[in-house]
Parts: structure tokens; sequence; C-alpha cells
């Protein structure tokens, strides 16, 4: 019969307490699913043109048909073996790679975060206690001895979104951590690039050191015939002083031309993030041996490849929606507390019938007075959101002249190189000709030593000419760089990118053997040499061109 009334007495409060269940999942269900105050998200137009500009849109050589840079992987792109090696190896240790890596881990933890408070944190809690009262602080008069036990699960101030506050701000942090995301893609497409820029530097290196070696080889000789023709009074000591100054000349340009090679090879090492296996020189390589072509695409391929755009696209979205956030704060607030569970004096009837205890704490709160701060947090949103739709543009625009100088270098570049091997050609008949004049009495040394000095100069322009690079391009040569275009959506285990076209078939012309100058004491031509007597006591007060005698008698 007590077990009866029991139940009829607890009735009620299960219908309460059932009543309050389906309540809770109600408010459960509107909290997801209520209003967001967050503007609608607008992509600003686009800053630029529909087209790249006339003088860069359509150059000689530019590739018609074909892959577009985002359809392509690196894998793919470059064809150089050693490139390869060395792209795997910075992407697999490059340190600041690893750092946008974790930056991205920290971002998703921290969408995390924000996602987790949408939803009530429940915890199951059990406690109990034990208290003596002095009989003063009581009514019997007596000391007491009390204890409580208690044992549940407890839902602790979660917060009812009506207003779409706390959803936006799972957005905000959803579009951080998706802009993060993008610049570790900018990351590693600047790694690409800088990779395989490193690597095009060092083999230009190695073209330029052997053409040094080269032009060393030839003015020792003429040094050696001069110090002969010098020991035997044909000619006075200013000319064989200025041969040894064309010397020196050759010799400080190597000595430079090896520093420059190994500070490349250190910047290499340090891209690669360990240390990399041996590089031999390599003078003798081309385009199609480095990298294929491909396609640039439209501007509007920059908006849905660029890593960098993203990224400024998703920072704009987070702005919007914290504006979201920050109207929301002005609309009252709802947040639950509740538990549910057993409680009893005993520990040992924690769980007998009837020792069920609940408790539910609704509160409301409603901004009366806060001096300004919900007003000043909600303009501070809106000029970020201001200042990401700025950050947007520019981004936009800054993407479409990278590409635009690009496109640009690959007519300009081309010049450069064609008037390079001109100016070549010129320089070579120029030093011809100013050594026949001096050969004929026309002319002092001055003139041979300018020709010469200039000749040398004229014969490292093709490799110099491409010297100065865009940083976002990875490259300033004869073709986009690497992340112009930013093609870089990729498959599991691979990394695509854009077009990087970096080296040209012309300048292996820097490893062609030079014309072979400075062998004859004084006409420098091969063509002319006969045999060279060693003894000059054989033939005293002459010169070393067995053909000629004497030597100021050649003639072309």
């Amino acid at each position: 019969m007590s077990n009866d009334s029991t139940r009829q007495r607890d009735a009620p409060h299960d219908r309460w307490l059932r009543g309050m269940t389906s309540g809770c999942a109600l408010a459960c269900a509107l909290a997801v699913t209520g209003c967001s105050l967050a503007p609608p998200h607008q992509t600003p137009s686009l800053p630029v043109a529909s087209r790249y500009p006339a003088d860069t849109a359509s150059q000689p050589g530019a590739p018609s048909d074909g892959p577009i840079a985002p359809e392509i992987v690196w894998r793919d792109y470059f064809a150089d073996p050693q490139l390869q090696a060395l792209i795997a190896q910075a992407l697999a240790n490059n340190r600041d790679l690893r750092t946008a890596m974790l930056r991205v881990e920290e971002a998703r933890a921290i969408y995390g975060i924000q996602r987790a408070d949408q939803l009530p944190s429940i915890a199951a809690t059990a406690n109990g206690s034990r208290a003596r009262i002095p009989g003063d602080l009581n009514m019997s008069g007596q000391s007491l001895v009390s204890s409580q036990y208690q044992a549940g699960a407890g839902l602790a101030a979660w917060e009812l979104d009506f207003w779409g506050r706390v959803r936006n701000l799972k957005d905000a942090a959803l579009e951080n951590y998706l802009a993060t995301d993008e610049a570790r893609r900018a990351v590693t497409l600047s790694l690409i690039g800088q990779v395989a820029d490193s690597y095009l530097g060092l083999r230009e290196l190695d073209q330029r050191i052997a053409l040094a070696r080269q032009t060393i080889a030839t003015r020792e000789e003429s040094l050696r015939i001069f110090k002969r023709r010098f020991e035997v009074g044909a000619i006075a000591k200013m000319d064989l002083v200025q041969v040894e100054v064309l010397l020196q000349q050759a010799q400080t340009l190597a000595a430079q031309l090896e520093q420059g090679r190994a500070a490349q090879a250190h910047a290499l090492t340090l891209l690669a993030g360990s240390t990399l296996p041996s590089l031999p020189e390599q003078t003798d390589f081309s385009d199609d041996a480095i990298a294929r072509e491909v396609r640039v695409g439209l501007p509007s391929d920059l908006l849905l490849q660029r890593p960098d755009i993203l990224a400024a696209e998703h920072q704009l979205r987070a702005a919007q929606a914290n504006i979201g956030a920050a109207r929301a704060a002005f609309f009252p607030r709802i947040t639950l507390t509740g538990s549910l569970g057993t409680a009893s004096a005993e520990l040992d009837g924690l769980f007998d019938s009837g020792s069920r205890a609940w408790s539910f704490l609704p509160s409301l709160s409603l901004p009366v007075f806060d001096a300004g701060r919900n007003r000043a947090s909600l303009d501070l949103a809106q000029v970020r959101s201001s200042l990401a739709v700025t950050n947007y543009e520019k981004t936009v625009k800054a993407a479409f002249r990278d590409v635009s100088d690009a496109l640009s270098a690959r007519h300009w570049l081309t010049e450069q190189v064609r008037i390079a091997q001109a100016t070549l050609a010129a320089q070579t008949e120029r030093a011809r000709l100013s050594q026949l004049r001096y050969d004929n009495g026309s002319a002092p040394y001055f003139e041979v030593l300018d020709a010469q000095r200039d000749l040398l100069t004229a014969e490292n322009a093709p490799c110099i000419v491409i010297e100065p690079r865009e940083p976002l391009c990875g490259t300033g040569r004869r073709r986009p760089g690497i992340c112009c275009v930013g093609g870089c959506g990729h498959p599991p285990g691979e990394l695509k990118t854009e077009n990087t076209r970096p080296h040209h078939e012309s300048f292996r012309r820097c490893t062609q053997e030079k014309p072979a100058l400075g062998r004859c004491g004084h006409c420098h031509r091969a063509d002319r040499l006969g045999r060279m007597d060693d003894d000059p006591a054989k033939r005293p007060g002459r010169g070393l061109c067995q053909r000629q005698w004497p030597h100021r008698g050649h003639r072309d």
C-alpha cells in the first residue's frame, strides 16, 4: 500500500519532468535553428578588368590550348628529377610550412571549441558532505551531525541561441579555420616556387662559373704568351700588365660566382629543411627538361584558385559573422541550468526508491546599461568587416598584377635575351677588330682591354638578364611564376601548382665554347695559330705566331 501511495505521489512530478524534458528538446531545436542577425554575404565585385592587359594577354609563344595551371600537379609540371626530389624534401621538412600546418591545427581546435558551445554540456557529478552543527545554532538546542550524498548528471549554463550569437561565433571560427588552411596552401605554393627558383638560380651560377673558367683558361694562355714575348723584348711591360689585369678580372668574377653559388646552396638547404644531397655542377639543361608549358587562364580563375584570395574571402565571411554576434548581444540572453539524479542522507540509501532529485534553473538577462559596450562592439565588428572588404579587393588587385607582370615578363625577357645575344655578337666582333687595330699599330692596347672587358660582360648577359624576380611569382623569368595563378587544388598526396617556366633554351649558349681569343700573343685568334715555339731563344726578337714574322706584320 505504501508503494502505491508513493507512486501516486510521484506521478505529478514524473509528468512535470517529462514535460520539462520535451521542453528542453524543443529549446535545443530552436537554439540550433534560431535566426541569424549577420548580414548576408556578398562577395565584392572583381576590382579588375575581365581580361589581362592587351600588352600581356596574347604574347608570342603563349600556349593557346592544353591544361591550365590548376589542373596539373607539381610532379607533372616539374620534369627535372633533382628538382622534384628537392621539392619533396622541402614539403616534408621545411619549418615555415610546418608552422603553417600547426596554425591550421590551432584554428581547427578553436573552431571545435566554438562549435561545442551550440550544444549543452552535460557532466556526471557525485558528491557527499557531513557537517556538525552546534546546539546554539539549531532549534533543538543540541548539536547535530548531518550527512548528504548526491549523484546524477547536470546541465551547466547552456545558452539558448535564439538570436544566433553562438552560431555566428561558430561560423566566424569556421571561416578563420578555412582562411588559415588557405594560408597554409599559399605557404606551400610559395615554398615550391622558392625551391624551384633557388635550384634554377644555382644552375644559372653553374653556367656562369663554367663561362668564367673558360675565360680564365684563355687569359692564362694569353698571359703565358705575352710573358714570353716580353722576355724576348717584343712588347712593352705595359701590355703585359694589361693582360694580367684581364686575367685578374676573370679570376675575381669566378671567385664572386663561387661565393654566390655557395650562398645559393645554403639558401636551398634552409628551404629544404635538412641536409641536401650532393648537387654536382650542371651547365647544360633546357626549358623542357625543367618544366612544361601550361595556360594561365582568365582573371576570373584567380578567384577560384589563388589561396591568398580565398583566404581573404574567408576572412571577410568571418568578419560578417562577427557582426551578427555583436548584434545579438543587444537581445535577451537565456541560459538553462539543471540537474537530475539521486540524493540521500545515508550513503546506502542513495539509490533507494524515492531518492530521486532534480533541479531546473532557467535564467534570462537583458542588457539595460553597459556604458556603450555593446554599441562599441558592434562598431568594431563593422569596421573590421570594412577592413576585410578592403583587404579582399587589395589582394585581388595584387594577384591580378602578379599575373600581368609574369605575362609581360614572358614577352620582354624574351626581347632582352634577343638583345643580349645580338650584343654578344657585336662585342665579339668589336674585340676582334680592336685586336686587329692593335696588331697593325692603329690603336693602343687600352682599346683591346676595354673590348675584352665589355666582351666578358656581354658573355654573361644572357645568364644574368633574368636575375630580377617577383616574390609571389617564384621566378622573374620568361613564363608565369608558380604562385601567380594559384593552382593548388590537389588530390591526396599531391599538390597542384601552376605555371613556372623559369629557364630559356637560349641561355644554354652560356655554356657553349666562346671564341678562342688570346691564344696568339697579339691576334688572339685560334684559326691563325701555328705551332708555338716554346723556346724564345731560338727566335730572338720575333713574335710567337709561327705564321707571321714579325708579329707586327700580321694582316687579316
